[in-house]
């Protein structure tokens, strides 16, 4: 009979993928939670940090001198270093992702090698067992890489060029 719960049906998608599928969702939602805290970052309080360091910048009257070119710098940084934070590890787990869907791949044909060794090919209903836990983790791993390549990827080209947005209102005077 046909199972309507999706409590009911999440499990047994897990146990049917095997442990390597429940550390691929771990992964997934720590991924997407970084992400999601970056657009949290860039909507809400990147505007408010970006206007206190432009109008600190336009307050001071030496915006020429060697000494004032560092601070610039330095202010750049600051912003640049806050739209950065965490981008490297959503990276990092984007990475891990399709990496751990392998691992998952691995360790389910080696469960289809010891139903083989121990009773042969005829057991189709053991070796199906072996190949879908050989299957399922490769697709949920590519899958959950995916779902978070194309987010990061404008998280990243969003931090970059907000760094240069900055960079270009914090105009230099010439002595």
């Amino acid at each position: 009979m046909f199972e309507l719960d999706p409590v009911v049906q999440v499990r047994a998608f897990l146990e049917t993928g095997g442990q390597i599928l429940t550390l691929i969702g771990l992964v997934t939602l720590a991924m997407w939670t970084l992400m999601l805290e970056r657009i949290w970052y860039f909507r809400r309080q990147h505007p408010q940090r970006r206007q206190a360091v432009l109008e600190r910048w336009s307050r001071r009257s030496d915006r020429s001198s060697w000494e004032a070119h560092q601070i610039r710098r330095l202010y750049i940084s600051y912003v640049g270093t806050d739209l950065q934070r965490g981008v490297t590890m959503i990276q990092t787990l984007v990475a891990l992702c399709p990496l751990l869907g392998l691992l998952g791949t691995v360790t389910g044909m080696i469960e289809v090698f010891d139903v083989i060794s121990l009773g042969g090919s005829g057991n189709a209903r053991a070796l199906a067992s072996g190949v879908s836990r050989a299957t399922i983790p490769t697709m949920a791993g590519m899958v959950a890489a995916l779902s978070g390549l194309i987010l990061s990827k404008q998280i990243e080209r969003y931090s970059r060029s907000e760094v240069e947005r900055v960079a270009d209102q914090m105009t230099i005077e010439h002595a």
